[in-house]
């Protein structure tokens, strides 16, 4: 089951105590040794004494002692490895009638959140005793998350694996440059529309998906760029004609129906591919959030809204923190 790290498992030479990788995976999440021993009920002492243990046994640093602490690239393998054993160990308990929690963390980028991947929401509560831990990261970075050990799996714009997972394609996520009609109309130039002057909306700092299209039409950002950190609120603030930006199809769709907003003229829809990476494990409770996800993105492919063709963009989508 574990041979997926033979590096860091079952050779002669390195073996690693379940005690202590369970220390180090409180680490990372709780941030201090001293947090992690409260986590543990352990003193502070016992979590350094276990820290360093394993660093002699990896004959590498694995943690930073600063503050917050963190985990060194050689100790995110171990960080990895610490959590498979914990998915394990409750999935185990769970199957022979304990009342472990099988607790699932996964990365999810904000508009896949607020859109298509609700279901799954649907889909895991009605499982008792199956946690979910959201991370909302953009698909650009989420395979990072994934490679850290920080999630078992994750909605990604990467196709490549991460060492130890699997990947597959979901489709993608389209998204339509739109505004309210009266800012289109103040803003046009003939058969199109001042790029430079239209104010814009980002969704924060790494939202880079508005400058590819400002990029396409030879402009840059305009005097006035807003920043509205929510998929719900984005949509909003162009409803509210605060500016134009790249709206969701499932957000466009009732917009464009009730008259709010138009797509903006010579500006064509781009499609962001997305991918579901998760840990090679052969577990019941990944195994059912992993159809959770293909059959909500699957009914999203059959509502129009998500597609394997189109125009890709290769900026990877709304960046969220």
């Amino acid at each position: 089951m574990f041979l997926q790290e033979p590096k860091l498992c079952f050779t002669r030479s390195m073996r690693f105590d379940p005690a202590q990788l369970e220390t180090l995976v409180a680490i990372t999440e709780e941030w201090t040794f001293e947090a992690a021993a409260r986590r543990l009920h352990v003193t502070a002492s016992a979590v350094s004494q276990r820290v360093r243990a394993l660093e002699q046994a990896a004959g590498q640093v694995l943690v930073r002692r600063t503050t917050p602490a963190t985990v060194t690239p050689a100790g995110e393998p171990l960080v990895r490895l610490g959590r498979q054993l914990r998915l394990l160990a409750a999935e185990a308990a769970a199957s022979l009638g304990g009342d472990d929690v099988v607790d699932l963390a996964v990365a999810v980028n904000a508009d896949s959140l607020a859109t298509w991947f609700r279901p799954v929401l649907a889909a895991v509560a009605r499982r008792p005793g199956t946690a979910l831990r959201l991370h909302v990261e953009d698909q650009a970075y989420s395979h990072d998350l994934l490679r850290r050990g920080e999630v078992l799996a994750a909605v990604t714009g990467e196709p490549r694996p991460v060492q130890s997972c699997v990947v597959e394609r979901l489709g993608g996520i389209r998204y339509t440059p739109a505004a309210v009609p009266w800012l289109v109309e103040r803003h046009r130039r003939g058969r199109g529309i001042d790029w430079s002057a239209m104010p814009l909306i980002v969704y924060n700092e790494k939202d880079h998906l508005q400058d590819d299209l400002l990029a396409a039409h030879g402009a840059g950002r305009p005097p006035v760029v807003h920043r509205v950190p929510s998929s719900a609120d984005f949509h909003e603030a162009i409803r509210a004609g605060l500016g134009w930006g790249m709206l969701l199809d499932p957000q466009l769709a009732a917009s464009l129906a009730a008259g709010e907003v138009v797509r903006l003229p010579g500006a064509r829809p781009v499609v962001v591919p997305l991918f579901w990476q998760r840990w090679r494990l052969d577990g019941p409770a990944l195994a059912a959030l992993t159809e959770d996800v293909r059959r909500a993105a699957r009914a999203l492919a059959g509502r129009g809204s998500s597609s394997g063709s189109g125009r890709v963009s290769g900026a990877g989508g709304r960046k969220v923190p």
